[in-house]
Order: C-alpha cells, then structure tokens, then sequence
C-alpha cells in the first residue's frame, strides 16, 4: 500500500462526500478508491468512517486522522511545488571547481556577464589546478584544462579547445631580442609551468607539422599559472599558457607572442558534472554560459 495515495484518497471521499465522487476526482475507480481505504484502516488499526447503505460519517479517529492527512498532504504539494519552481529558476547556491586560469586570469572575462544575467545565483568558487571530486567535495560542477578526458564517470561537456602558445614582454624582448627559431629558444629564459606541461623537453609544432624538441634552460619554474603569469609580465622570461588564458594580454600588448608559427599542442577546456536524471537549471545555465562565452 502507497499511504500517501490512500491518505489522498481517504481526504478525498471525506471532501467529496462520497466514494463514487472521490473516485471521479482522482480519475480512478470506486472500488480502487474503497480498497485503498479499507487498506488504510487496516494498517492504523483503526476505523475512520462509519458507513451504510446511504451515508457515511467520520469516527473520532477518524476526524483526527483527516486532519492530519490534510496538514501532510498540503506540506507534501507545497515542498513538490518549491521543487518544480526551483527547476523552472536558475538560482540558488551553486558550488564550483575551476582551474587558476579560469578562477583568476580569465575570471573578467565571463564572471561580469554571468552574474548580470543570473542575479539569483550565488557562485561559489574554489580556485585550484588539482582535480577533485564532485560528489565527495560537494561540487555541483568543475571546469577543467587538460589533454582530451579519458572515460569518466562524469558528464564532460567540451566547451573549446585552445593551442598553447608561447609568449614574452616587450620589455624582455628588447633586452633579450626576439627568437626567430625554435632552435634559438634555448637561448633564452623559459619559464616553465611543473602543473601540467612537461617541464624537461618542450615539444613545438609548426604549422606545417613539423615538430622541435626544446630543453628548457629555466631559472624559474612554478606550480601555479599565476606566479606563471605574473613572471611573464614581469619580464622574466618567455613562457607557455593557451591562448584562451593570454588572448586579453595579447590584444593590449602586455605579452607577445613568440614564434607566431608554433604552438605546444592545445588544451581542452571540459565542464564536468555528476550524471543525474536531472540536471539543476543553476547547473545548466553556468555550463551554458561558458560553453557561449568560448564560443564568442
């Protein structure tokens, strides 16, 4: 016995005045509608209506008991009520694992716009290169850089693939002048990043497909794309990110890209989530606004 639908139906051939009534109103049957509540009494040990040939009354118990059911019945359709709207808004707290890039280098990017256009959302976000897990941490979602996924038990939504590019000040390019090969990059200071890319042997491919193998001569390496960056624009060297990362930089001249011709391969850029029936609308809309904002 489901005794949430005898509950109901019981409210109902008290409200409706009869079992034929009640039947009507819950689009089911009267003797369906009589043996749910002849279950009904049997499982409270108890009889809530007397009943004849013509009419029928409520016992005590059984007054009790519809006014119970009425309370219960009407918490059970408000909380289903919160939940539909809740599926039909974008709102509420939406936890989130983003790389340092994301978080941080790029966040001017789309945080603006996403916030304008979501004011009932409230972001909460952890800025880390290390992967977690969604479920265990109490993530709704993660952003992701990396090489393409293997097999996951996640949901991975591909929102742009992004070439690794090397690039330097201006002012370290007029002290140090500007590498024309990839040969001649061992001349130089390379900053290397120990959080992703190998940081022993740098491996650039032309545009025609033709690849370098290149040695790092580092005196800087870091294992957070911020101190990367800012050791960039500082003029320490020349280093690695995706363009997606350095594209703001690039267009205001802070950084410029060296051998235009060659990139270190490319990166991925993945929105994960955890594989439900359901997906929140504060999920989707933060997956959705990502997924355009690489698009653009």
């Amino acid at each position: 016995m489901d005794q949430l639908l005898a509950m109901r139906a019981f409210r109902f051939i008290v409200e409706a005045q009869g079992f034929s009534a009640a039947a009507e109103r819950l689009d089911t049957t009267h003797s369906r509608v009589s043996r749910q509540l002849k279950q009904l009494e049997t499982a409270l040990g108890v009889q809530l209506l007397n009943r004849n040939t013509r009419r029928f009354t409520l016992t005590a118990a059984g007054e009790r008991y519809y006014k119970a059911s009425v309370d219960i019945l009407e918490r059970v359709e408000a909380a289903a009520q919160a939940m539909a709207n809740e599926q039909d808004n974008a709102a509420g707290l939406l936890r989130v694992s983003v790389p340092l890039a994301i978080g941080t280098l790029e966040l001017t990017d789309w945080l603006p716009d996403f916030q304008q256009r979501f004011p009932d959302i409230q972001l909460e976000l952890s800025c880390s290169d290390q992967f977690v897990d969604l479920v265990a941490e109490g993530f709704d979602v993660a952003l992701r850089i990396s090489g393409p996924l293997a097999d996951t038990t996640l949901v991975a939504k591909s929102l742009t693939v992004s070439e690794v590019v090397l690039v330097a000040s201006p002012a370290y390019l007029a002290h140090h002048g500007l590498p024309q090969t990839a040969q001649q990059l061992a001349e130089h200071e390379l900053l290397t990043f120990t959080g992703a890319l190998d940081v022993d042997e740098w491996l650039l491919i032309s545009a025609q497909g033709a690849s370098t193998r290149v040695a790092p001569r580092s005196r800087l390496k870091t294992d957070t794309i911020t101190a990367l960056h800012a050791a960039a624009l500082a003029g320490a060297g020349i280093a690695a990110f995706t363009r997606q990362t350095v594209q703001t930089d690039l267009t205001s001249g802070r950084l410029v890209q060296i051998l235009p011709g060659c990139t270190l391969g490319s990166r991925h850029y993945y929105a994960l989530y955890p594989q439900t029936r359901y997906v929140a609308p504060k999920v989707r809309a933060f997956v959705d606004h990502m997924a355009g904002h690489y698009r653009g």
